[in-house]
């Protein structure tokens, strides 16, 4: 039995999932966004659960994740938002990955692969429309455009571009951003190039902006469970997929003026009932919740007192008389009739969901729910 896991609903993935194509037309499609081992929750299978949705591309950050979901049978093309090393190309290009570009050496370099190898190279351009990150600037785009396209084995397949703030009530700046991809897709257009997909919106592109949808969106953090931001016009109807749990490991009966954990930052003002918890900030569980951090034993909430450390934090349970040693602890996700979101989480930190997912996801534990048939065969042992 271990000390303590985390649980993946799969079923709340297909949930969200549907949430997200309801709100598309039916000229457009789905890239799911599985980056970052799919935001914490385990690239594979969120990967093999979005492609039998329906999902038509994936999205990850960084080339070896594509490698690693080629590997394991998924055939969808993958887009490398980060795009390629110059060691990372021909095997990429071999294997229909595509790399986002957004550097001329980038795209002379994967001309030259793919014609060496016979071949043609799809790619996805990025535009930088506002954000000022990645991307060729609107300015720049004419002159990139026209020698990209001059390039022999390359071939547009895509155009890319990412809301700054999409999740933001005024959506006078995405407005903008919209306006000035719509200018590149002229562009392109003008110069006789089909183009078979443009993206740019993200989840709360999905939900506000219907007119930026184009022919394809990417869905992240929704697919999750965890709405972009609570300024939203058109939120949609969301269940977690990420459960954290573990178990009572001792309980105490301390009396009042009792110290609490490292630093002596709790003492008891009454004789107290203190359960000591298997879980600290190596399990993903931030020190930033010592002394304010609740969790759930019983079906009822109980408070996080002294600090977190390591791998235990303390808890005071003693208004929960029937709490008994081995009883499960949810830090994150539900029971009974009450739930601890990630976003209660993260207001607590000071930080955001994704980040509350992407530190919890890295636990070694991790049971999955609810997995459809074609999934489970790519599921390690263990699967619940």
């Amino acid at each position: 039995m271990s000390l303590s896991w985390v649980e993946i609903d799969l079923d709340a993935l297909r949930h969200n999932y549907r949430q997200a194509t309801s709100r598309l037309g039916p000229r457009t499609s789905v890239m799911g966004v599985v980056k970052s081992d799919a935001y914490g929750h385990g690239m594979l299978a969120v990967a093999e659960e979005l492609v039998s949705c329906g999902a038509v591309f994936l999205a990850v950050s960084k080339y070896w994740e594509a490698e690693e979901l080629r590997r394991h049978g998924i055939e969808v093309p993958i887009l490398v938002l980060l795009g390629c090393e110059s060691d990372q190309v021909e095997p990429a290009l071999q294997s229909g990955i595509r790399p986002a570009l957004f550097r001329m050496d980038h795209a002379r370099l994967m001309s030259k692969t793919a014609v060496s190898l016979g071949i043609h190279a799809p790619i996805h351009l990025k535009v930088d429309t506002g954000m000022g990150r990645l991307g060729v600037p609107v300015d720049r785009i004419g002159g990139f455009l026209d020698e990209l396209l001059s390039l022999p084995g390359i071939v547009l397949e895509g155009v890319l571009s990412h809301f700054a703030v999409a999740d933001e009530r005024d959506k006078t700046f995405s407005d903008r951003q919209v306006d000035r991809f719509l200018e590149v897709l002229t562009m392109i257009a003008a110069k006789g190039w089909e183009l078979p997909y443009a993206h740019i919106s993200n989840s709360a592109g999905i939900l506000d902006l219907p007119h930026a949808h184009f022919q394809l969106v990417r869905p992240g953090i929704m697919l999750y469970g965890s709405p972009p931001s609570t300024e939203l016009h058109r939120p949609a109807q969301l269940r977690p997929v990420m459960s954290f749990k573990s178990r009572i490991l001792q309980l105490k009966d301390v009396p009042p003026g009792q110290p609490v954990g490292y630093g002596r930052t709790y003492v008891t003002d009454r004789a107290s009932r203190i359960a000591t918890v298997p879980v600290g900030y190596d399990d993903g569980y931030f020190r930033a919740l010592s002394n304010c951090g609740q969790v759930l034993v019983r079906g009822r909430r109980a408070q996080v007192v002294g600090r977190v450390s390591m791998n235990m934090i303390t808890v005071d349970v003693t208004h929960i008389q029937e709490a008994r040693e081995d009883d499960e602890v949810v830090l994150l996700g539900s029971q009974g009739k009450e739930r601890i979101t990630a976003e209660e989480l993260a207001e607590l930190c000071g930080t955001i969901s994704y980040e509350i997912y992407c530190s919890i996801g890295r636990h070694r534990h991790k049971f999955y729910l609810n997995a459809s048939r074609s999934c489970l065969d790519r599921l390690r042992p263990g699967v619940v």
